[in-house]
């Protein structure tokens, strides 16, 4: 017993392929505005307020994200036989969660000083409507049969074509299946946000920064399951790295903010 996978992950409609990864991609910002819109409309906000700052996020989270990727994984784009043109191949897969929220940040930041948001209060919002982003954007890892984890014989298992093995494993058929457990971990990380922000009272940036803690938590050790190159940096991949001082960043934040932060709610 084993999760297969696709047997495609693009289809053609006419002369315009039609890829699984970018469905699923556009799902998920979708369903991240929507979520995001509901949640500013509560605050008492204007919801055209979210539209328009995704108009920003977005493109530079996207920017931000692919990046991220191309900057970990130089040697796949600029190393010996391969074709750097591959650098805006999206479409192939290649983007990071650490890389869109760095972009966004700065597009959204941008927006809200551009139209008098704040941005805290819209961190706040977006939270748990990021989290389902990702819970759905990862299932595109399903489909181009990418950043699974070790092998393993767990009857949760996900078979991988032969052409998508590693290197020194072509005879190893079934692996962790690396993003079905980062959507299942992003699904709680909303449902724990939403509970955090209600039973502590949480505003001011601290609603995004249990996010932060909460996904860097799922994230590093999913990240310690994952096979696909990675540069190291003091042994560690570099993405738990990343996670680590995200998390910590998170902290600190909320450990700096809590007497503001409890003196909003009263």
């Amino acid at each position: 017993m084993s999760i297969p996978s696709p047997s495609q992950a693009v289809w053609h409609l006419g002369p315009i392929p039609i890829r699984a990864y970018a469905l699923l991609m556009l799902l998920a910002v979708l369903v991240g505005i929507w979520v995001t819109r509901r949640r500013w409309a509560a605050r008492g906000g204007d919801p055209a307020v979210v539209d328009t700052i995704a108009t920003w996020a977005v493109p530079l989270g996207l920017v931000g994200a692919r990046i991220y990727h191309v900057a970990t994984s130089w040697d796949s784009y600029f190393g010996p036989g391969q074709e750097a043109w591959r650098v805006v191949a999206i479409w192939e897969g290649g983007i990071s969660i650490f890389g869109a929220v760095a972009g966004g940040a700065v597009g959204a930041w941008l927006a809200c000083r551009r139209h008098g948001a704040d941005l805290r209060a819209f961190a706040d919002a977006l939270a748990p409507g990021l989290a389902l982003g990702q819970a759905i954007a990862r299932w595109g890892n399903w489909f181009n049969q990418e950043l699974y984890g070790r092998p393993t014989t767990l009857p949760w298992a996900l078979e991988i074509d032969p052409a998508h093995r590693p290197p020194g494993l072509e005879s190893t058929p079934t692996y962790h299946p690396a993003f079905l457990y980062e959507s299942l971990w992003n699904l709680g990380v909303a449902a724990f946000v939403v509970w955090a922000e209600r039973r502590f009272r949480l505003d001011r940036g601290r609603v995004f920064a249990v996010y932060a803690m909460a996904y860097t938590t799922g994230r590093a050790w999913i990240e310690w399951l994952r096979i696909d190159p990675s540069p190291y940096v003091l042994g560690l991949r570099f993405n738990d790295l990343v996670s680590i001082l995200g998390f910590a960043a998170a902290l600190a934040y909320l450990v700096a903010t809590r007497r503001t932060g409890s003196a909003a709610a009263r």
